[in-house]
């Protein structure tokens, strides 16, 4: 269930010496390694990006944008259906309107998860290749780097395809089809920074090609920098779960995407502020991670995600609202088809887990496609293994699925390894190391799920079951204050690589009470040494069942710390888990 987080002594002593609180030089500690630069953590900054031109065929890319923009031509813009992808997309557009090229000029395509699948796909590509008049240029973001087929079919009809994205490329290296492929895991590009997301590849080729038009005198000299595209950057980053630890660039892009969010100088901004919290101090990287970015993806899982697209690029707070309504409408569909998926998913993820199942792989004949990832996700909570969930595809014989992964296990290398022992296997996949989408027979799965386990075995020997929390150890009654919280506050982001710090610690409950609208979640009133403290206990209890903790108990906590701003500032308490320890009573 829990075990304390384990840190490195060299970077608590260094921490220590640069004055930082005990508690939060542990929490620094535990987190990287003596490897990771410290002022990488403690003060990102942007100056310290790698330029773009370290990227492979970065050149090449830019040269033909630039000319596709001189030349006044057709320009498809086409991303994944996720927050990484319409990010990127977004980056791109914006780009492009900065540059001078008209948006009739330019198209959109953006898959759909359940008709199209992911990435280039051949039914993307049909409705594409159907359309009139063509596009001249295509240029992808977050897809496209196994895509070969389809970039082979776009080249024969006169399309160039310009490849940006940030997955792990086929073993058989960039498709040979595309006029540039620019990605950072190449196993040829020199890119320092393997970690970046979609958006921040886009961002960097965006950024290469307005140097190249300067240059040319295709653009004004003053025309602005990219800078101001670090919101939409900031946001992709962050649901991508791309590595906020030991990437300097994640971390100084979230940052300083952060403050533009805060400023609210989109309508897509002042919307989420104004729904999601009550002030923009609120707006933080697991915010837009577990807030912003699941209402961004949940259209994408249920339908078309170009509605979130449109939210990103608003002109108008009725144009944002409108927009962010509807995304709102189909997270809360995502929600229940997801309740319900997790539900029949648990116990058999439990029995395989019983029986020495060393990565899951749950079959759900009912599931919905559409909420895999998600649900994957819940059992490595829960399980503490990497994680498949396959549900039918649009082909009988087939099954796609979701795959989610542990800190120290690459799921990609472990497909790949997969595919190289039952060449066929799988029909498709892709992804990165936390995590990956494929598409496996149904007659293929057995010999899949075996091989699966042997080569976890023998790749990741010494790796058990990652713990459901990693505990950065107990607080003293006056670090439960605002001005303590808002110095590890100032350790963010935190995300991937970088968690949210989490505690432990028992406490007398002064008042408990269910709310939400099926009353499953408990506020409470925590007593720490005579004052009162507020805490919520998410999906404490099951609908309209008695609270498990009443005035008096004692329970113990393993919690998230915040600062509500709710009734001004003060100090809250987010439960991950909680324990009765005794039973008792409010003394007078």
């Amino acid at each position: 269930m829990r075990e304390s987080r384990s840190i490195d002594a060299s970077v608590f002593a260094e921490a220590r010496s640069r004055g930082l609180d005990p508690v939060i030089a542990r929490v620094v500690a535990g987190r990287i390694t003596g490897d990771t630069s410290l002022d990488a953590i403690l003060d990102p900054q942007l100056q310290h990006i790698a330029p773009p031109s370290l990227l492979a065929d970065i050149d090449r890319a830019a040269d033909r944008l630039q000319y596709a923009v001189v030349q006044n031509e057709r320009i498809g813009v086409l991303t994944d259906y996720d927050a990484d992808g319409l990010t990127s997309h977004a980056v791109i557009t914006e780009s492009l309107l900065r540059f001078g090229v008209s948006m009739q000029k330019v198209t959109h395509w953006i898959g759909h998860r359940l008709q199209d699948g992911y990435g280039i796909s051949e039914t993307l590509v049909d409705r594409l290749l159907e359309s009139t008049p063509l596009p001249q240029l295509l240029i992808s973001a977050d897809c496209g780097s196994s895509d070969e087929s389809q970039i082979a079919r776009l080249k024969a009809s006169g399309i160039d395809v310009i490849v940006t994205d940030h997955h792990q490329v086929s073993v058989h290296g960039p498709p040979p089809s595309a006029y540039a492929v620019v990605n950072p895991n190449r196993v040829d590009c020199h890119y320092p920074d393997k970690a970046i997301a979609g958006c921040m590849v886009s961002w960097l080729v965006m950024s290469h090609v307005r140097k190249g038009l300067i240059d040319q005198q295709a653009i004004a000299t003053d025309t602005p920098k990219l800078g101001d595209l670090l919101d939409y950057v900031a946001l992709g980053t962050v649901a991508d779960c791309v590595s906020l630890g030991s990437s300097e660039t994640n971390r100084a892009v979230v940052k300083a995407g952060l403050l533009l969010i805060r400023k609210q100088q989109r309508p897509c901004w002042q919307v989420a502020v104004s729904q999601l919290t009550k002030a923009s101090r609120d707006i933080n990287a697991e915010l837009l991670a577990f807030q912003l970015a699941p209402r961004l993806n949940a259209r994408g899982r249920i339908g078309h995600s170009l509605r979130g697209y449109e939210y990103l690029v608003a002109q108008s707070l009725a144009e944002a609202t409108n927009a962010f309504l509807d995304l709102d409408a189909d997270n809360k569909t995502r929600r229940m088809i997801e309740k319900e998926m997790i539900e029949k998913a648990k116990p058999l993820a439990r029995r395989q887990h019983l029986h020495g199942g060393l990565v899951l792989c749950v079959v759900l004949e009912n599931g919905h496609p559409g909420v895999q990832g998600i649900v994957a996700s819940r059992l490595v909570e829960t399980e503490g293994r990497p994680s498949i969930v396959l549900t039918p595809g649009n082909e009988p014989t087939m099954l796609t699925g979701s795959m989610r992964s542990v800190p120290g296990v690459d799921a990609k290398a472990l497909l790949d390894a997969v595919n190289a022992r039952l060449p066929g296997a799988l029909s498709r996949y892709g992804g990165h190391t936390g995590a990956c989408g494929l598409t496996v027979s149904k007659d293929a799965l057995p010999g899949f799920s075996r091989q699966l386990q042997e080569i976890y075995r023998t790749t990741y020997p010494d790796i058990g079951p990652k713990p459901r929390f990693l505990i950065d150890g107990e607080l003293l009654p006056e670090q439960l204050s605002v001005p303590w919280i808002e110095q590890m506050e100032a350790l963010g982001p935190f995300g991937r690589g970088f968690d949210q710090p989490i505690f432990v610690g028992v406490f007398q409950v002064a008042a408990a009470r269910p709310v939400g609208q099926e009353k499953t979640h408990l506020s409470l009133s925590l007593l720490v040494e005579g004052r009162q403290v507020r805490a919520i206990w998410f999906s404490a209890l099951e609908p309209h069942q008695p609270a498990p903790v009443s005035s008096g108990d004692w329970i113990e906590c393993i919690y998230s710390l915040s600062i509500n701003t709710f009734r001004g500032q003060e100090v809250s308490l987010t439960v991950r888990h909680g324990e009765l320890k005794q039973e008792g009573k409010i003394h007078a």
